[in-house]
């Protein structure tokens, strides 16, 4: 087989949305004729570990690890959290205002750990791969980012190898929905934007995960970008079942809920539909899993809601899928920021595997907007659509059994992982080939 080096942060028994991409190509590659070798953090800072992950690791591949130094132990302890204390990721918070020690963190990480934290891995990654690279050789570099550390590491290795080097990014760089919270200088953006464009100049190939962010980074580098999606493993969907198991009209949102995402005009509708009928508030359930921002929270009391939204700790992916059992209707959250329309979460994959109804609030123009009007899994309504939502709601409400039904037949087979590594490999192989006709 060929031989593939992919060198990314977040890995099992790292947990979250991070490490899902790479862990399922990295799973079916094989079948396509590569070989994966896995170039990883030893001690990364993650905001969850999943062990239940690492079952998708396919057995006797190569997993590299080396530690890295980052500065969250030293944030710790200067603002009086546990060293053993998760990290939240896209600035989720869980006090109403953040302390003076939290807003110079953010401010120094801005403008002092370029492009972020796991900047102090790139020269030791550098030195260790080159030696392994010169025993071990491989036929292709790839590099996942965020963070987009691990693209300068490829970057490097590049220039003294000269092997074949492909840069996937799962998030846009400079126009990251939280970028502009970075509290970042002008010499600090500049330096962001430099680098962001050495970077898309360089790669011999750069995959994104939609057609938005393709056109957003030609408008900064003019080349082509191949589009890749996240997608969906038939394998973990095997036992959904065709009815929900639960004995309430359960919509559920799952993964980090941060406050850019807090989706008002969907309380506002809920509590209306509740007042216009009191014993909606009897038969429906509102359930947040993952970590939750203090402001959906605030929102939460605010509409009044305490009584129909209920809690829950991140689940593990392997029991994930138990809890789709549970659910009626999906909740699709896109950020409320300048790059929404850009904005295609892997979570929508997720939940059109699942086969339930999908209530996104978003930009209706927008890239997910799009895939859920193509699928035909579900309806995406803006920030002003509370009539519309209310009706969809209540339309879900008494037509449930017959919408999973009908979803339970449609085949979206194109965002299969198994598809979807299909799709990486033809990539992979003309990248290489093209390589190859210039020398």
């Amino acid at each position: 087989m060929k031989k593939v080096l992919i060198i990314t942060y977040y890995w099992p028994p790292s947990g979250g949305a991070g490490v899902q991409r790479w862990l399922k190509f990295v799973k079916y590659l094989r079948e396509f004729g590569w070989e994966p070798i896995v170039y990883t953090a030893e001690n990364p800072e993650v905001p969850v570990i999943d062990e239940t992950l690492t079952k998708d690791i396919p057995e006797g591949i190569t997993v590299l690890r080396t530690k890295v130094w980052e500065p969250y132990q030293i944030y710790k302890r200067l603002s009086g959290r546990k060293q053993s204390d998760r990290i939240q990721t896209a600035f989720l918070s869980e006090k109403k205002k953040p302390g003076t020690i939290e807003n110079l963190s953010i401010w120094i990480r801005g403008n002092f750990f370029i492009p972020d934290a796991r900047r102090f891995w790139i020269k030791p990654s550098v030195k260790y791969l080159s030696r392994y690279l010169n025993d071990n050789p491989v036929d292709l570099i790839i590099s996942t980012g965020p963070p987009h550390s691990m693209h300068l590491i490829a970057m490097h290795l590049k220039g003294k190898t000269q092997i074949p080097w492909l840069a996937d990014f799962r998030d846009p760089w400079t126009n990251i929905d939280f970028y502009h919270q970075l509290k970042l200088s002008r010499s600090a953006d500049q330096k962001h934007r430099q680098l962001e464009k050495k970077v898309l100049h360089s790669a011999d190939a750069v995959t994104v995960i939609s057609q938005g962010m393709a056109a957003d980074f030609n408008r900064i580098v003019s080349r082509n970008y191949h589009v890749i999606t996240n997608g969906y493993d038939e394998d973990d969907f095997r036992n959904i079942e065709d009815h929900p198991i639960h004995d309430k009209f359960r919509i559920a949102h799952i993964g980090s809920l941060v406050k850019t995402r807090n989706p008002v005009v969907f309380w506002q509708a809920l509590k209306e539909l509740i007042h216009e009928n009191p014993d909606i508030s009897e038969k429906i359930e509102i359930a947040l899993t993952g970590n939750v921002d203090i402001s959906v929270k605030e929102s939460v009391k605010e509409f009044g809601l305490e009584k129909v939204v209920v809690y829950q700790e991140y689940i593990p992916h392997a029991e994930l899928y138990q809890e789709f059992n549970k659910t009626a209707a999906l909740l699709l959250l896109i950020n409320d920021t300048p790059n929404a329309n850009l904005i295609l979460t892997g979570k929508l994959f997720e939940y059109l595997g699942a086969k339930r109804p999908i209530i996104c609030i978003g930009p209706t123009e927008g890239n997910s907007a799009k895939i859920l009007m193509e699928t035909k899994a579900g309806h995406c309504f803006d920030q002003k659509s509370k009539q519309e939502l209310k009706e969809y709601v209540t339309f879900l409400l008494s037509h449930q059994s017959d919408i999973i039904s009908t979803l339970s037949i449609a085949k979206n087979t194109e965002y299969t992982r198994r598809n979807l590594t299909g799709m990486l490999v033809e990539l992979i192989n003309r990248t290489i080939k093209a390589k190859e006709s210039v020398r």
